[in-house]
């Protein structure tokens, strides 16, 4: 079997002084630069939006960040503007290691958000991750970055629907805990058959 490591998202905005900073993200950037050397392939996820993208609370007025609105594809957490192209917050952590095989964006698109390496947000849109990962014949995956609860959680899930065997490695991981958001993404993962490390 060949074992790929998914580090995910761990950018300047997820971190301290970041424009969405999860609290500890910087804590993540060791753990996993000391892990990629044991991995036979090691994907980085980078979310990647437009400006005005539509998951940010400033693109519907009267809206504030961290609230829930209804989009076409289901309910939307509003974001305050994070990781936009180009843009120094959403540039990898400067110590981050970034000699993987393959850096994945996603969230582009400026209708749809993209919790997810495998899917966008209306659960079906894929991002061409799993092929990349069918072709290089990589069947094991173990996740690790930010945000435990939303991307980490969203990426594992779907792995997991795939047929891939997946391990979320929590120590490497750090959450945002919106109103309970951890407890029921760690409950989600384990449903799913998501091992928990």
């Amino acid at each position: 079997m060949s074992h790929a490591l998914i580090v995910i998202d761990v950018q300047n905005d997820f971190c301290p002084g970041g424009a969405l900073a999860v609290p500890g993200g910087d804590e993540v950037v060791a753990p996993i630069n000391a892990m990629m050397d044991d991995f036979d392939a090691v994907i980085l996820t980078q979310d990647w939006h437009p400006a005005g993208h539509s998951s940010f609370a400033s693109s519907h007025p009267g809206q504030e960040p961290f609230w829930v609105i209804d989009m076409p594809y289901g309910p939307q957490v509003l974001w305050p503007d994070h990781c936009v192209q180009g843009s120094e917050g959403a540039a990898f952590h400067p110590g981050l290691r970034s000699d993987g095989d393959l850096i994945l964006r996603k969230g582009f698109n400026r209708e749809i958000d993209s919790y997810s390496a495998f899917f966008e947000n209306d659960r079906s849109t894929p991002t061409g991750l799993e092929g990349y990962l069918r072709t290089r014949g990589i069947d094991r995956l173990t996740l690790v970055g930010l945000a435990t609860d939303f991307c980490v959680h969203y990426s594992a899930v779907d792995a997991a629907r795939l047929g891939f065997d997946v391990a979320v490695r929590m120590q490497a991981c750090r959450a945002i805990d919106l109103d309970g958001s951890l407890a029921a993404a760690v409950e989600a993962m384990k449903t799913a058959g998501v091992s928990l490390e």
